[in-house]
This record gives structure tokens, C-alpha cells and sequence, in this order.
């Protein structure tokens, strides 16, 4: 499937999400992922700000979309859609793209089917509402979770810690777990895979179009 199909169904997904969502960043808008993703805000008791906590404070501030002029309208909406999407990691930084590479264990030249993420025990979020299709621990994947939203499945590998279960739903911001180095791997890092319709799709074409709805790209559309 072409990137430009795969950006038209994430759209199709994200239109069915009209619930209050979480995230894990407070930049609006935020800076591309492939500079940094800010961490969460520290609220004036000097307490760490929380996805939850960041959001009821953002839509409390935004008056209902009954009593607002078309233009105040438009605003809320694109508030409600940048709320809609969520970074996987406070901060992005890709160790190892998608596709063919030195295997780092055998030298072999061998597809990689997802992306490996740098992080140090660091907190794994859910991208967009969803549900959890499976928890599980494998000696390849180590812990992971497997997410499901709409068409597409994610799978979080190689993590020290889970915090939901199978069938649980979640929201965008919900943590998942927290990075490890459990299974098949030389070094702690968050590898991440993607599929559409049970084929592996390239990861960073998620964030992409998290990066671009944070940005105001798909502020005008209807979406």
C-alpha cells in the first residue's frame, strides 16, 4: 500500500475519534518529532504534570463548541484533533530505521520490520484510542504490547514493565509499559512495528502524521 493510502486511513481512523484524548506533550504547537518531543509541563506545585492532567486543563479552558462564534469553533477543533494523537516516547530520537540493515547479531544483511527508538526506562504511550489485541513475553520480543486501532496494529517490544491488559481500551497518552531490554536485543530501546491490514508498514509514517496533526498541517481539513 502507497504512503498516501496508508495517511488517507490513518485520517479515516482519527475521524471516529470525538472522545477527550490524552497526550504526552504540552508544546502547541509542539516541535517535529524529528527534533524532539518536549516533556509534559511541571505544574505550579512543582509536581510532574500528567497526560490526564495536562488535557482537563486544555479542554476546560476551551468553552463549549455550542456557545462559540465559527471561528472560536475551528479552534476547539483543531484543539480536539491535536489532543487526538500521541508521540510513543516523551522524546524521539530513531537508533534504527525500518527495512534492510546489518543484523547487529549475526552481520547479516536482514529486514528490520520496525524501528528501534532510543530510551532509558522512559514511559510508552498509546498513539490514538484504541484497544490493547495482546500482552504477552516472547525470547525475540521480550515483553511487549500489541495495540489496535482501526486497521492498523502496534506492538511495542523489549520492555521491563506492562500496565495494561488484554482487551483493555486506551486512549492517546495512556501509558503501556516502560522500556527494557527483555528478549532479543543488545541494548535497551523501544522497537516499534507497525501493520496495516497484517502487513508491516514503515513506523515513521506514524510519526509523520502525528507530527503533521501537532502541527496545524491537517488544521483546515474535515476530517
Amino acid at each position: 500500500m502507497s504512503k498516501s493510502g496508508i495517511v488517507i486511513a490513518l485520517l479515516l481512523l482519527l475521524s471516529g475519534n470525538h472522545m477527550k484524548a490524552q497526550f504526552n506533550t504540552v508544546s502547541f504547537p509542539c516541535n517535529r518529532y524529528k527534533v524532539a518531543v518536549e516533556n509534559p509541563a511541571k505544574t505550579t506545585n512543582e509536581k510532574e504534570a500528567t497526560p490526564e492532567g495536562v488535557t482537563s486543563r486544555i479542554l476546560k479552558s476551551v468553552p463549549d463548541k455550542s456557545s462559540l462564534p465559527k471561528t472560536d469553533k475551528n479552534k476547539k477543533e483543531q484543539v480536539t484533533r491535536y489532543l487526538s494523537v500521541c508521540y510513543p516516547l516523551s522524546h524521539i530520537k530513531i537508533n534504527s530505521p525500518y527495512g534492510y540493515r546489518k543484523d547487529p547479531f549475526t552481520g547479516k544483511r536482514k529486514f528490520h520490520n520496525g524501528i528501534d527508538l532510543y530510551a532509558r526506562s522512559a514511559k510508552v504511550f498509546a498513539m490514538m484510542k484504541g484497544k490493547v489485541l495482546r500482552v504477552g513475553q516472547d525470547k525475540v520480543s521480550g515483553k511487549y504490547v500489541t495495540l489496535q486501532h482501526g486497521n492498523f496494529t502496534v506492538s511495542y517490544c523489549h520492555l521491563s514493565q506492562i500496565f495494561v491488559s488484554q482487551g483493555q481500551a486506551v486512549l492517546p497518552g495512556n501509558v503501556v509499559g516502560i522500556t527494557g531490554n527483555t528478549g532479543r536485543s543488545t541494548g535497551e530501546h523501544l522497537h516499534m512495528t507497525i501493520r496495516h491490514n497484517g502487513e508491516y508498514i514503515n513506523p515513521r509514517i506514524f510519526l509523520d502524521y502525528i507530527s503533521s496533526v501537532k502541527s496545524g498541517t491537517y488544521a483546515n481539513r474535515n476530517i
